[in-house]
């Protein structure tokens, strides 16, 4: 039995899970080198919400982030998680902007791309897949994970087995949110390691309280890598910590080979910077005990938080209970797509709308229609006549892939922001979040060139914090 690898996610999903992404580039600086001596099989460095979280938070360029990174890590593989078809964003973007976008991503350092489809939609994963094999980068597919009559062993392996035909490099266990169970784990990675001849992976979350107990099945079944955070920044809705399972797998044929000694010279870094997120309440308390809600309605972490936002606005919190309760029912309407990004915000805000309004589908988010309409990708299983009907009326579904339907765009996108240009990388910025990178770039002029440092402070006063 090989020994197991651990990727560290401590620079990307760990803070994006406690603290929405907001940990700054000089927090992280100073330990680079010391992560680079741990012997991780990688590092999660880049993707999922910090690209928007640096340029509409933190005033920062994430290239420039990556870039630094890169200098500091030289023996250490970096990874990005990447959406598919939806890049870093929130909707489907055209093949010339996915394959630049991804160019650029392994020019400017990242090794292995993590490429998941929120619906398992393979032909989403097609293009990215493609050219990140091209590009000299290991693609690696992920299988969103979650629960429904349709979300069986069989599907998954199917799943898997059409990501490998593609050329997947190896195969990721994506569950997001912390539902995976350790004897279910232990079947699933059984079932896959027989089936297919790649790498597999695993990444979930604290949020049930049940994640270590899956790995260690999931180690025993076989699994090659499983995804850790540095104890200060584990658990709760981030991973599994580091050292324990390294702890625990030492002097048995599973050992990691990693130091104790090194890895708890990485959690002295990190433990002042988890302590000053609790003081500012950027960390708060409450995300980092057990919910046994994600067990119960399969609803991540990040989408309770969401729904107890959204409920707040609309003055509706004695509601959370009964919103808690839709979820699964629009869910399954909606032919159980996976609650990950983007669609747990759409399931979990139609699920609000549902419940606040007293009329299910009464007001329908523009998101939803498009997910309807086919403008995502195919649901796992079909939606219902009566429910396409009452979202989309008489409208027709697309059966191709969304992304054949979308026009180049890169090029109309250079002209639109060539004002601001500075960097090649600038025109993907704005092709993911526009309105959001012009807003930085602007701020990044008035800095550089000292226009006027009045305007650099108000620029800077757009950004919440």
């Amino acid at each position: 039995m090989a020994k197991i690898k651990i990727s560290e996610t401590v620079l990307r999903d760990a803070h994006q899970s406690l603290v929405a992404t907001r940990m700054k580039t000089e927090e992280m600086s100073p330990i680079l080198e010391t992560l680079d001596k741990v012997g991780y099989h990688s590092l999660e460095v880049w993707g999922g919400a910090t690209f928007d979280a640096c340029l509409r938070f933190l005033n920062e360029d994430p290239w420039e982030r990556l870039r630094l990174i890169r200098k500091h890590v030289k023996h250490t593989k970096l990874q990005m998680l990447l959406r598919g078809q939806n890049l870093l964003g929130y909707k489907h973007y055209s093949d010339d902007v996915v394959s630049e976008f991804v160019k650029k991503a392994i020019a400017n350092g990242i090794d292995i791309i993590r490429i998941f489809d929120a619906l398992n939609d393979a032909r989403n994963l097609e293009t990215a897949l493609k050219t990140t094999k091209k590009e000299g980068g290991h693609a690696q597919a992920a299988i969103s994970y979650t629960i429904s009559p349709a979300h069986n062993t069989e599907h998954y392996l199917k799943v898997a087995k059409q990501m490998v035909d593609m050329g997947a490099d190896s195969i990721c266990v994506k569950d997001m949110s912390g539902i995976l169970t350790p004897y279910y784990a232990f079947e699933l990675i059984t079932m896959l390691k027989k089936t297919v001849k790649v790498p597999i992976q695993l990444h979930t979350h604290y949020t049930s309280g049940i994640a270590s107990m899956t790995y260690l099945k999931a180690i025993e079944a076989g699994v090659d890598v499983v995804d850790c955070a540095i104890s200060p920044m584990a658990l709760g809705t981030s991973q599994p910590p580091t050292e324990p399972l390294v702890a625990t797998l030492q002097r048995t044929q599973y050992d990691t080979g990693l130091s104790l000694e090194v890895l708890n010279q990485i959690a002295d870094h990190f433990r002042p910077i988890r302590d000053k997120y609790l003081e500012t309440k950027q960390l708060d308390p409450k995300v980092l005990g057990v919910d046994v809600n994600a067990l119960v309605y399969q609803v991540p972490g990040g989408m309770l938080s969401n729904l107890v936002s959204q409920l707040k606005m609309q003055n509706a919190v004695d509601k959370y209970e009964e919103v808690l309760k839709e979820v699964p029912r629009v869910r399954e309407d909606l032919g159980f797509p996976p609650l990950v990004t983007p669609m747990s915000q759409m399931v979990g805000t139609q699920a609000v709308f549902n419940v606040v309004l007293g009329e299910r589908y009464k007001m329908v988010p523009k998101e939803i229609k498009a997910y309807v309409r086919g403008e995502y990708g195919r649901p796992t299983v079909e939606i219902k006549e009566e429910i396409r009907r009452k979202i989309i009326g008489n409208e027709d579904v697309i059966v191709c892939r969304p992304a054949d339907l979308i026009p180049s765009q890169l090029e109309t996108i250079k002209n639109e922001m060539k004002e601001y240009f500075e960097q090649e990388e600038d025109v993907l910025s704005y092709a993911l979040f526009p309105q959001v990178a012009l807003e930085y770039f602007k701020y990044r002029q008035a800095k550089k060139y000292q226009i006027d440092s009045s305007c650099a402070d108000k620029e800077q006063k757009t950004y919440p914090v």
